[in-house]
């Protein structure tokens, strides 16, 4: 049986998410590869450990993280029944629910329908009574947003979830729904987008902006883009890469000669600042305080505890960040 270390909280940071009173670490743990059932699950109880024995409270899922969809959730509920339901009140478990799930026309968007449906669901494989926050994972762009907003006020209501977020979408539609969460009282309080120094989509959309002016939390995903923000490409392709196994999110063409160029050259910046890549992307992101958390994946424990280093400095020169934007934008 599974015991977490007692100074599991000495070197970890909590950052308030938005106005609310929740703190979320600075860094948290994707469940979105690695989880399925093509994994090797000792190893999952392993990051799992690992994450909670350095401050990593919180595990990050969706209703379709795989493969099969569900199956991370289910694969997290035999950890949580095995090992970590006595650490339940010092968790934040959070899934998210949007695309396509089952067949037919209620198994995806932002229905009432789909989104009850599936929180029921994922509750299940998960073993909980409650996730700590659930989100709706994209903009539908045929349901009502007053319909997706309500139902989230009544996931609340109804006890099945503490907090509520919303995933990829867009400053103009994050104020609209606000606006209706705000008036329905909900605890609505961030945002999931992909941000990292590849891509400044919430940047550009006045996302990043519009959630502080609002109060909401941000966490990002993908902020190591895929893997090419590390070392992992600066000599090739490695065997046994993600863009070799699985070329569905990052394929061969993603890595062109100006590109290898740009991550050589902020590999070059990091190695001055005393960090790898891979730890100056992370604190990059988290460098404004803009962020309230970065969602790490990893395939092995000690790629967590490689993460977590990042938090160590997240501090930026003017003419360190006008370099990496040079070789970024």
């Amino acid at each position: 049986m599974y015991t977490a270390k007692n100074e599991r909280y000495d070197t970890m940071k909590y950052n308030r998410c938005g106005k609310s009173g929740l703190l979320l670490p600075a860094v948290s743990l994707g469940l979105w590869h690695n989880f399925g059932d093509n994994d090797n699950f000792e190893n999952m109880k392993q990051m799992c450990f690992t994450a909670f024995d350095n401050g990593i409270t919180h595990f990050d899922l969706a209703n379709n993280y795989g493969p099969k969809p569900g199956a991370a959730e289910s694969n997290l509920g035999k950890i949580l029944e095995s090992d970590l339901k006595n650490y339940r009140d010092e968790l934040i478990i959070s899934t998210k629910a949007g695309y396509d799930m089952w067949p037919g026309p209620y198994g995806d968007f932002g229905s009432r329908k789909y989104l009850i449906a599936s929180l029921d669901q994922s509750l299940k494989r998960l073993g909980l009574e409650y996730v700590d926050i659930f989100y709706h994972h994209r903009m539908d762009p045929e349901t009502p947003l007053e319909e997706t907003m309500e139902t989230l006020a009544q996931i609340v209501r109804s006890g099945k979830a503490l907090y509520v977020g919303i995933s990829n979408y867009d400053g103009p539609t994050l104020e609209k729904a606000y606006a209706i969460l705000d008036e329905l009282h909900v605890p609505f309080i961030i945002n999931q987008n992909k941000y990292s120094i590849f891509d400044r989509t919430i940047e550009k959309n006045g996302l990043k902006e519009k959630s502080k002016e609002l109060g909401k939390g941000i966490i990002s995903f993908s902020p190591l883009a895929q893997g090419l923000l590390t070392n992992k490409y600066l000599n090739g392709i490695p065997e046994d890469s993600r863009i070799r196994r699985d070329g569905r999110f990052l394929n061969e063409s993603a890595l062109t000669e100006e590109k290898l160029k740009q991550i050589k050259a902020l590999n070059e910046i990091a190695e001055r600042r005393g960090q790898t890549l891979a730890e100056m992307a992370l604190a990059w992101i988290l460098k404004d305080g803009y962020v309230t958390s970065v969602l790490i994946g990893a395939s092995r424990p000690s790629q967590i505890l490689d993460n977590i280093k990042a938090i160590e400095n997240t501090s930026f020169t003017d003419e360190e960040l006008k370099e990496i934007d040079s070789f970024s934008i």
